[in-house]
């Protein structure tokens, strides 16, 4: 039976001359926005998510690029036997010939490859079972699997307080859910190993990932700071008043000094984000609410006018 054949290229969008920069380039934007967190219940994106996953598992191996670009849908096959550099350009068939050579596959050769092995050196089972030292996968070495790196968004609440968060890992057409500990105070751009979580091997390879903050509705945040807007009425502004302001940790009542102008930023410290040996300050910023003048009855428009000096 054929292997249903991939274009890999078409499934990233790049040019088959493409560089490993720009497959990665490509392969991040189709993650985003295929992945399974941000198209729930949506069974073609999460096949389309496994299928450029497939695709980039291999464009972004050079060994896996080459065997796929000269053996197409087979290139698997071609994985069973590879020798080491220098034997790029030979085909291995284990029927007694090796076209490399131009003849059979004689003692010389093994000596080459594998060196004393060739020449009795499989343990006393050479004559017999001249493969049977690699664990019957005829010459197939056991290695560690590739690490992954991937990113993963956080809320600043998640960053500030830590706690877990679900993940989807995708590879080789299949994927899997995977609780992650997000660190108290871990930074934006912060790194999280997850051992053994990475391509499959002996052992398996590492993941990888990078954290982001999410955009938030509330706060803006520059380094570990963090700022926020509260509106005062003017009255508030001129006299002072006590009102409730967000944090990362939920709302806390704050006392706004009499005569605070629109602009002027109130600091808490130890607000924001950050280990907690060191964590950022919240800044809130005052804006003042002017109501329009067609908004006023006419009692509040006399008292206006008045303020102003105005009949």
């Amino acid at each position: 039976m054929g292997v249903a054949y991939k274009d890999y290229y078409k499934l990233l969008g790049v040019e088959r001359s493409a560089s490993k920069e720009e497959i990665a380039k490509a392969y991040k934007k189709l993650a985003r926005k295929y992945h399974p967190d941000l198209n729930p219940g949506d069974k073609s994106a999460e096949e389309k998510f496994k299928d450029i996953n497939e695709a980039y598992e291999v464009l972004k191996d050079e060994e896996k690029r080459r065997m796929y670009d000269q053996l197409g849908p087979n290139w698997k096959d071609g994985q069973q036997f590879t020798g080491g550099p220098g034997f790029e350009n030979f085909n291995f068939n284990f029927n007694g010939t090796q076209g490399g050579f131009g003849g059979g596959m004689n003692s010389d050769f093994f000596e080459a490859l594998f060196g004393q092995m060739g020449r009795g050196g499989f343990g006393g089972r050479a004559e017999s079972d001249p493969f049977s030292s690699f664990g019957g996968s005829y010459g197939r070495r056991s290695r560690r699997g590739s690490d992954v790196e991937a990113e993963i968004e956080i809320s600043l609440e998640d960053a500030r307080k830590g706690g877990t968060k679900q993940v989807t890992l995708s590879s080789g057409g299949s994927s899997s859910n995977l609780q992650i500990t997000i660190p108290a105070g871990i930074r934006d751009g912060g790194k999280l190993r997850l051992r053994g979580k990475g391509n499959p091997g002996d052992p398996a390879g590492d993941l990888y990932l990078t954290v982001r903050y999410a955009k938030h509705p509330v706060f803006r945040v520059d380094g570990l700071d963090v700022t926020c807007d509260v509106t005062l009425q003017p009255w508030e502004a001129v006299f002072g008043a006590k009102k409730r302001v967000p944090t990362l940790d939920g709302e806390v009542e704050m006392n706004i000094p009499a005569g605070s102008s629109s602009g002027r930023k109130l600091r808490m410290r130890g607000r924001g984000l950050g280990p907690a040996s060191g964590r950022g300050d919240e800044y809130v910023n005052i804006a003042i609410s002017v109501p329009k003048p067609e908004d006023l009855n006419e009692e509040q428009l006399k008292l206006w006018k008045a303020l102003a000096g105005r009949q």
